[in-house]
């Protein structure tokens, strides 16, 4: 993969994850939650689920309880309401994002796993 291969698939995998909290922010607190805020939460999130997956991933179930937890709290940290309310955001930023990448794969843009939504 080239320099601006990765560089895309990064834009690209940011803007997704950038609406996605986004979305669940002004679905779930029913609040204009600010696209600059929603960026910074995604790349840190990014950030903490790959460290986490790094250094917990490779165990089985646990491991991904662990990355999930830590994005989960990376989204309590960026936002009010508590960990209930980060889960709530959690899943519909994960819902918006998986509706993003069906869209964009039936179109032929991307596919599901050049932009690392997990699950799909």
């Amino acid at each position: 993969m080239s320099a601006i291969d990765a560089a895309v698939i990064f834009g690209l995998s940011l803007a997704v994850g950038t609406v996605a909290i986004l979305g669940g922010v002004r679905i779930v607190l029913d609040r204009d939650a600010g696209i600059a805020n929603a960026a910074v939460t995604a790349l840190i999130g990014a950030a903490v689920w790959a460290a986490t997956s790094y250094f917990a991933g490779w165990i089985p179930l646990l491991g991904i309880v662990v990355m999930l937890a830590a994005w989960i709290g990376v989204i309590n940290w960026r936002y009010p309401g508590g960990w209930g309310t980060a889960a709530a955001i959690g899943i519909v930023a994960w819902i918006v994002a998986v509706a993003i990448v069906y869209a964009t794969a039936l179109v032929g843009l991307v596919t599901p796993e050049a932009l690392g939504i997990p699950g799909i």
